[in-house]
């Protein structure tokens, strides 16, 4: 069983015949202030494995901080399908959405582990935008 990518997003979807979407692909957040809430990201997850590995396997994500704190985890299985007849490799995507709590500025990075195996780290950092936002109603030029 092998991670075959594992990106942060906008926004994912996964459709009917198991085809994977995906729509704004990053690694840095700018917030207003910390501690801060990014609503609904998306981290997205594409296992492959071998004809062998048909069936549910355990995903835990875990996102640290630089020193390595728990911010937040979670976990669930992931099922990988009989294939049809001839086909050799399967494959499953994932999609799973947090409203993620950050509260400070700095590196951090989902851990993501299969089977009680780890198999990448997604990094991310989030900073304190330079740019204050402008009172309502006031003229920018």
């Amino acid at each position: 069983m092998k991670l075959d990518f594992a990106v942060v997003c906008d926004y994912a979807l996964i459709d009917q015949y198991g085809k994977l979407s995906v729509l704004g692909i990053f690694q840095h957040i700018w917030v207003a202030k910390f501690p801060a809430v990014h609503p609904r990201l998306h981290l997205v997850l594409r296992l492959k494995g071998k004809r062998t590995e048909v069936g549910e396997h355990r995903v835990t994500i875990t996102l640290r901080d630089s020193d390595g704190v728990e911010v937040l985890s979670g976990n669930g299985t992931v099922t990988l399908a009989e294939p049809p007849a001839g086909v050799t490799e399967v494959e499953a995507g994932a999609v799973l959405v947090f409203d993620v709590p950050f509260p400070h500025p700095g590196r951090y990075a989902f851990e993501i582990t299969v089977d009680d195996e780890v198999h990448a780290s997604v990094p991310l950092t989030v900073a304190q935008s330079p740019h204050l936002p402008l009172p309502q109603g006031s003229d920018p030029a």
